[in-house]
């Protein structure tokens, strides 16, 4: 049985997850070779937004969380160019392969460093990055793993990080699409393993203050979220 948690204040519940990381590490090393395929037309337009309000800059060390096929990292590497850095942290094997490949393809190696490991756990120091990235990674997490994830972006970001977060929203009217994709999360989670959440209530729970905050329309309503650590 799928259950939910209700926020105090809000419309609807947010559905929880039940995939095992073992299940979403097998999903996403089976789907790597081909996810741009399935979903870079939908998701690119919404990512290079949370690109621009990152405003990655010369000398900046910043980390992507979920860093996928490494389209991101490839955007992000050359904008901290010189003297910055791009760390990524990816629970599948399968997408470090390919990002890795395009990291090589793109001539970057030398400044983007990859670790398959998991958020919950970042293999970083404290505050040792300026800025930390996320893209439809955050509602991959169970509801109470959200304020763990995001607690770990608050340790290794330095005085004044700033985050952006880009993910599928359950906030405003109740929405069609949004149904049906819930409808599909609860019969058949280990096809659909994510959920739409409520992106900036939760990056704010976890302490960050926010910048700026808007919603883009996918097929399903995303946020996208710039805060900075208090």
């Amino acid at each position: 049985m799928i259950s939910e948690h209700k926020p105090r204040n809000g419309r609807g519940n947010i559905l929880r997850v039940f995939q095992s990381r073992r299940e979403t590490r097998a999903f996403y090393d089976k789907i790597s070779g081909v996810y741009d395929l399935l979903a870079e037309r939908s998701e690119e337009p919404v990512r290079a937004a949370g690109l621009q309000e990152l405003d990655p800059k010369p000398g900046d060390r910043i980390l992507e969380i979920g860093f996928g096929t490494g389209r991101c990292l490839a955007s992000l590497a050359p904008a901290t160019a010189p003297g910055g850095a791009v760390f990524g942290v990816d629970l599948s094997e399968g997408m470090l392969r390919v990002a890795g490949e395009t990291v090589c393809r793109k001539g970057l190696e030398g400044s983007v460093h990859l670790v398959c490991g998991d958020a919950m756990h970042l293999p970083l120091t404290e505050r040792s990055v300026d800025a930390v990235f996320m893209s439809f990674t955050l509602e991959l997490f169970d509801t109470p793993e959200i304020p763990e994830v995001l607690a770990e972006c608050r340790r290794v970001l330095g005085p004044k990080g700033r985050i952006v977060v880009v993910g599928m929203s359950k906030e405003g009217r109740a929405n069609a699409m949004v149904r049906v994709f819930e409808w599909t999360h609860r019969h058949f989670p280990n096809f659909l393993d994510c959920r739409p959440i409520f992106v900036r209530r939760a990056v704010e729970s976890a302490g960050f203050r926010t910048v700026r905050a808007r919603t883009m329309k996918m097929w399903v309503p995303v946020e996208i979220v710039l805060a900075v650590s208090p």
